[in-house]
């Protein structure tokens, strides 16, 4: 599926993100070459989003759209569990990229990487709170709740804009997603990754832990 640039600028003016309309259009690329370890390993046009040891035994890699409804139920109930018991304990390094399913999710996205600058826990912190506001900031008021929401983290209403309307950040997500799912074969969120195993869907903590216990043995 490909959002051409007219179906994009109407669904943003029904959506209420009319600041939005000079953005290039996400391409969303269902077919795909087969996969490496190496291949997911290496971040393309933004800097990865990580917790965790560089040097972890095992590495988990999720593709997620901020407006996955899957995604949300994860970050919620499973991610807490694997950062207690793996992450914390230096045993798992975690990392998070961005697959936007619609706008709405890229707009959360790049207001995630504005807030964050860089920083790996803030990052992963803003992205918590945003899949727990999701039903407020995808459904209703998005652009008044992803403003409150920068503003509390500290940007002013006019760096909110400008981070909203950052073609560069854009083209690089929608860059990192086309080879996510060209080279990946991500085509749905979300989708996991351990040391290049790929996982597809919700997928509970125990079965995480299954697929993780024999290779921190290995």
């Amino acid at each position: 599926m490909i959002i051409t640039r007219r179906a994009f600028t109407t669904m943003l003016s029904l959506t209420g993100l009319a600041a939005f309309a000079g953005l290039s259009p996400l391409r969303l690329i269902s077919e795909a070459m087969a996969q490496s370890a190496a291949d997911v390993a290496k971040p393309v046009s933004l800097p990865d989003m990580a917790l965790g040891p560089n040097d972890a035994a095992v590495t988990i890699t999720e593709y997620a759209s901020m407006t996955c409804p899957h995604c949300a139920t994860f970050n919620e109930q499973v991610f807490p569990k694997i950062k207690k018991e793996y992450i914390d304990t230096g045993k798992v390094r975690y990392i998070f990229r961005e697959f936007p399913l619609d706008i709405k999710a890229a707009a959360g996205s790049m207001l995630s990487r504005c807030i964050a600058n860089g920083d790996a826990p803030k990052y992963f912190a803003v992205t918590d709170m945003l899949f727990r506001q999701q039903n407020d900031w995808v459904m209703k008021n998005t652009t008044e709740t992803l403003t409150r929401i920068g503003k509390q983290a500290g940007l002013t209403q006019q760096q909110v804009e400008a981070c909203l309307k950052d073609q560069a950040l854009l083209d690089k997500i929608a860059a990192d997603q086309k080879y996510a799912s060209d080279v990946l074969k991500v085509d749905s969120t979300p989708t996991f990754f351990i040391n290049g195993e790929k996982i597809k869907g919700e997928t509970s903590f125990e079965e995480f832990a299954k697929k993780i216990n024999p290779l921190l043995k290995s």
